[in-house]
């Protein structure tokens, strides 16, 4: 099937024991045994529950993968991956990672002895001297959170095997509508599902999809043993956003591309960072892994702005944590999504006080437009 069927019938499609269309909610914790030492196909639901088999059969088929595991939370996905991970290994990190991505590493796993370095993934040239033997993987966001830097998924994985390192990529932000990461070599893919997965800002999950039998039982037992799985409530409700995703994902991107083109000629406007500009440094690469460039734009106003004055101006656009819904949705990174990144490593990487990151929604484009350009207009009066 096309990937657009494969969202709507993927995975486990419908309910063999009753003919429902759609994967009941298997609202149950344990299950009948028929008589010692005989194993069942569901035991406990901690450790298998058919709702969330389906969307995880449903993830893996999605992403090219043989295995996928739904979370609780895309955080608890995170901590299962570097769960992998033992004292003294060492992980390389996109230079603008995820906050809390940053801060399960900087502020857990670093006491456990799991240490990390920060890199720019897009410096190829670099790369090789980085990969000694105590690090055991290079995880990659692509585009980046929040600077939208594009990182070239199948050459990082090719010098990073070559090395006999693990490759790890978030593809929170592209979905695998738009980017399959193990098809390009990755070996481990992770999604905060609460984003583009499930669309509707109304259920929080994360996944880790592989490809690999020895990765995927390892990834198993840390699942059934840390306990941090996603319900079969929940795993409905992503099952159900994730039938649209194709449709949305489209108007996502449609979207994103007009404001980021508005966004670029406008004279307020100091900065803008989306890979479907041409003139975006990562443009060249989002073109041939990926087959959109996402609903993600990050830009700046000229100084004489003010940027407090425009998030409070906002009227249709939401200023709030997350992204990924068919809402529109604002935030100021240094201060949200990215406050556990210490002030001079934002700043090194680009993460500036002025940043302001737009998950464009699927409403009118004019809009979005006007509603950002009334702010816009406001936030420089406040200056005058």
């Amino acid at each position: 099937m096309q990937l657009d069927s494969i969202l709507i019938h993927g995975g486990i499609d419908g309910d063999a024991a009753t003919g429902a269309v759609n994967v009941p909610i298997y609202q149950t914790s344990t299950y009948r045994q028929t008589g010692l030492g005989e194993t069942p196909v569901w035991e406990y639901s901690r450790t298998g529950n058919p709702t969330r088999a389906a969307l995880e059969k449903l993830l893996a088929d999605l992403e090219e993968g043989s295995h996928g595991q739904a979370f609780a939370s895309g955080m608890a996905a995170v901590t299962a991956v570097l769960s992998l991970f033992q004292q003294g290994d060492k992980l390389l990190l996109s230079s603008n990672v995820y906050g809390g991505t940053f801060r399960v590493l900087d502020k857990v796993f670093k006491n456990f002895g799991i240490t990390y370095e920060i890199i720019d993934t897009t410096d190829l040239s670099a790369l090789p001297e980085k990969l000694t033997p105590d690090v055991k993987a290079v995880l990659i966001e692509s585009p980046a959170n929040p600077l939208l830097t594009v990182t070239d998924i199948a050459a990082v994985s090719r010098l990073s095997h070559e090395h006999g390192k693990l490759v790890i990529v978030d593809n929170t932000f592209m979905t695998p509508y738009l980017q399959r990461p193990l098809s390009l070599g990755a070996d481990i893919v992770i999604h905060s599902g609460t984003k583009y997965l499930g669309g509707h800002s109304d259920v929080i999950s994360g996944f880790v999809v592989v490809k690999n039998q020895t990765l995927a039982d390892r990834l198993y037992f840390l699942q059934n043993s840390t306990g941090g799985v996603l319900g079969p409530f929940d795993s409905f409700l992503m099952l159900r956003g994730i039938k649209t995703l194709g449709v949305r994902m489209d108007r996502h991107t449609a979207n994103a591309q007009a404001v980021a083109c508005w966004l670029e000629g406008h004279p307020a406007v100091k900065q803008v960072y989306y890979p479907g500009l041409e003139r975006d440094p990562g443009y060249a690469i989002q073109q041939t892994q990926a087959s959109g460039a996402g609903g993600m734009i990050s830009f700046e106003l000229h100084p004489d702005y003010d940027v407090r004055v425009f998030f409070r101006s906002l009227r249709l656009v939401t200023l709030a944590e997350s992204l990924g819904g068919v809402e529109s949705l604002v935030c100021h990174p240094a201060t949200m999504t990215h406050a556990a990144i210490p002030e001079e490593i934002r700043k090194k990487v680009g993460i500036t006080d002025g940043l302001i990151r737009l998950s464009v929604g699927i409403e009118s484009v004019q809009d979005i437009q006007s509603d950002l350009g009334q702010a816009i207009q406001t936030a420089g009066k406040a200056q005058v």
